[in-house]
């Protein structure tokens, strides 16, 4: 096992954003004079239901290739010019006074809250002889970290959050603990921010020491096994204008020694030919090696280094050797004994096996297979013992296997339902470790496993205000437009009638070979229990059934996705679920993507679409913070034949004057450094400018607030209340 329990890599940082998809026409595309009108005021030939402030237009355009492409926008980008917090403060204005106008939302956030009152643990680790975990008492802004000298022993706070800024906006995004269980690093993040600064606290005390360490994104901490200091990654410091903005390029990897300045921090390893490689770096649990998985963008291609710790003085660059290279495959390091190295991977297999590679003969005639490929997608490994516990994918829900190191198969773990399953961390030689079960309507339970004798006990179940047995959740499969086999989650209230005229929300990803599973949410059963259907397809691009599924989905594919989400839609109108005027689609960060792009190329067949922290320009997401690494997943517009298909599907370059969109509430944040908000900014007023009809097209910008990760449960509450309330509001009544 490792000193975490995975690689914390950009690949899960980052939105998780053939012939020419036939989309729309080139020639229909607005290309070198712009259609929309000098302002944004509402026109007279509308019905509008809203009126929208003015947004002005300056006359930009921009040469990609063969084509003149007007951004009249652009100003927008710039998240902290004075004309665009302005603009930003004048959007919310018109948003939150349409979201106070719905009869029901005060309802909705009554249940939501109640809904979100329950306690919620994280998993227990062990460290020496102490067990750290997180708890929330249900409607704590932010989880507090815990510290308990046994499993049932009284516990006492090690770091509360929410103490630390009144409006809950500073998260716990990372805590490491030492091997000893005496020191934690721990880190924080503000505003929703993907920079990270790390603390290290004195476990016994409750106190931090001096140690502090900045401009950390996409890396989490390796302690060595002295617990004198640990591995890290980090970025030079960005100018002041470009801290949420600028392009991440140019990682490089540190060994901080406890009680000294960052300043001294001893470089690692680096690549200063290689702009675009990160490093993210283990410990071995024999403290012998520091393992190094290089990436390069979000593609999950890696190489892994490794360099012995026997000899301190000798730690660095100078005495790092290359064990895969060449970002042909995907390599995630499992553990090893002693030379022995254990890798799960897709190299020449597809949805991925468990190989062993001999570090004194490394030559791939000479790797071992000790879990062969199967039909199902292995999703994830952890060691204890002489055994691995293998997380498969079945269909998008969890079977875990036992398999010992010499690849005998051994029990399946017995699970409740159809569900996902996450967990088992620490170390090889404990006897016991944790995981959660859930799904669609059941909370998140854990579970402590005794590694002795198999048996799973229930350690925490959480009490919701609501009995699952009122609720079903069932998969169904459906065919795309080229024939392609596509599953789909739906859930609902038991005993819904299917008569044609039911609310239902359809939501998905469909990219980065990121696997959507069922998992439980209060926003999610707040909707079921206004009588929505929740439905969820598994797109293409997706990782649910390995590397073909993900790459039949990106690049020149990507117009595969979009279809799957049509046909998805078109699906449950014809098994008589809901019809267009009762169908919403939701999607957030490349999700966003997919809504846009769904929604300008079938308008009609959507009440409401919401398009959440959004990719929304194609043409230009690279020049910003770490979305150059979103070009093996996209394509880049500054190639000619990649640039024709980004435009085809463009959310923002597709949309046309007259036309009628769906009812549109588009949300994103202030301090989103991952997928810049100019891109919903931009989308959001060319969108109304374009609209013909009377259907609002809205954007609500959080403040104080970023991607997603570590947002307050205040603000959780706020937002799907907003969100459920547009919807409704906008479905046709009968």
């Amino acid at each position: 096992m490792l000193k975490f329990n995975a690689f914390y890599l950009v690949l899960l940082a980052t939105p998780f954003p053939m012939a020419l998809p036939p989309l729309l026409a080139l020639a229909q595309l607005p290309t070198g004079t712009t259609d929309l009108p000098p302002t944004l005021a509402p026109q007279p030939d509308r019905a509008m239901t809203v009126r929208y402030p003015t947004t002005k237009v300056i006359p930009q355009s921009d040469k990609y290739h063969d084509k003149l492409i007007d951004d009249p926008f652009r100003w927008l980008e710039d998240v902290d010019s004075v004309d665009t917090k302005d603009w930003v403060v004048r959007q919310n204005a018109v948003t939150f006074e349409y979201l106070k106008s719905a009869e029901q939302r005060n309802a909705i956030k009554e249940r939501l809250t109640e809904l979100w009152n329950y306690e919620r643990f994280g998993f227990p680790s062990k460290h020496g002889d102490r067990y750290l975990f997180t708890h929330n008492n249900g409607l704590q802004n932010q989880s507090i970290l815990y510290v308990a000298d046994s499993l049932e022993a009284p516990r006492r706070v090690l770091l509360d959050p929410n103490t630390l800024v009144t409006d809950g906006t500073v998260a716990l995004t990372g805590n490491v603990p030492s091997d000893d269980g005496n020191l934690l690093a721990y880190a924080l993040a503000s505003a929703g921010s993907d920079w990270n600064t790390w603390r290290v606290r004195d476990i016994a005390t409750g106190k931090d020491l001096d140690d502090k360490i900045e401009w950390v994104k996409f890396s989490s901490v390796a302690w060595t096994g002295d617990n004198e200091g640990f591995f890290y990654s980090r970025y030079d410091k960005p100018s002041s204008e470009g801290e949420f903005t600028g392009v991440n390029y140019f990682q490089k990897l540190y060994y901080h020694r406890i009680g000294t300045p960052q300043e001294s921090d001893k470089l690692i390893y680096q690549r200063s030919e290689e702009k675009e490689w990160g490093f993210g770096g283990v410990v071995t649990e024999d403290n012998q090696y520091l393992i190094i998985s290089v990436w390069r963008g979000t593609e999950k291609r890696n190489q892994i280094f490794y360099s012995k710790l026997s000899d301190k003085s000798s730690r660095g660059a100078t005495n790092v050797t290359q064990l895969l290279s060449g970002f042909d495959s995907d390599y995630q390091f499992i553990g090893n004994d002693g030379s022995l190295f254990y890798f799960k991977t897709d190299k020449a297999a597809p949805k991925r096996r468990i190989i062993a590679i001999d570090i004194e003969q490394p030559e791939p005639e000479r790797w071992k297979v000790i879990v062969p490929e199967s039909d199902e997608t292995i999703e994830s490994v952890s060691c204890f013992g002489d055994r691995f516990f293998v997380t498969y994918l079945k269909d998008a829900t969890s079977v875990v296997r036992q398999v010992s190191t010499s690849g005998k198969q051994l029990a399946d773990l017995k699970l409740p339902s159809l569900g996902t399953i996450a967990g088992f961390g620490g170390k090889r030689t404990e006897k016991e470790t944790f995981y959660t079960f859930t799904n669609y309507i059941t909370p998140p339970t854990v579970y402590r496993l005794d590694l002795n004798d198999n048996s799973a006990t229930t350690w925490r179940q959480p009490k919701v205000a609501f009995d699952p047995a009122d609720y079903v959740t069932e998969r169904v499969f459906y065919k795309s437009k080229d024939g392609s086999r596509v599953p789909m989650i739906v859930s609902s209230k038991r005993g819904l009638e299917r008569n044609g005229k039911l609310p239902t929300l359809l939501y998905a990803y469909g990219g980065f070979n990121i696997s959507i599973t069922p998992t439980f949410s209060p926003a999610n059963l707040a909707w079921m229990d206004l009588g929505g259907v929740y439905a969820v397809p598994n797109l293409r691009g997706g990782g649910e059934y390995g590397r073909e599924w993900h790459e039949a989905g990106m690049l020149h594919n990507k117009q595969n996705v979009f279809d799957d989400f049509i046909a998805a839609a078109e699906y449950l109108i014809q098994e008589k679920y809901t019809n267009p005027t009762k169908l919403a689609i939701q999607g957030r960060s490349n999700g966003g993507l997919l809504v846009g792009a769904t929604m300008v190329q079938r308008p009609e067949l959507f009440a409401v679409a919401l398009p959440g922290v959004g990719v929304l320009d194609m043409l230009r997401f690279h020049k910003f913070t770490i979305g150059w690494a979103w070009v093996n997943e996209f394509g880049s517009s500054e190639d000619s034949e990649q640039f024709r298909t980004l435009l085809a599907y463009s959310p923002l370059h597709n949309l046309i004057a007259g036309r009628r969109y769906p009812a549109t509430l588009i949300t994103t944040a202030d301090h989103d450094d991952r997928v810049v908000p100019g891109h919903s900014f931009k989308f959001a007023a060319r969108l109304q400018a374009c609209q013909s009809g009377p259907k609002p097209t809205l954007i609500r910008i959080e403040t104080s607030a970023g991607h997603g990760a570590g947002t307050p449960v205040s603000k959780l509450v706020d937002t799907a209340a907003d969100t459920w309330a547009f919807v409704l509001k906008n479905f046709e009544t009968e």
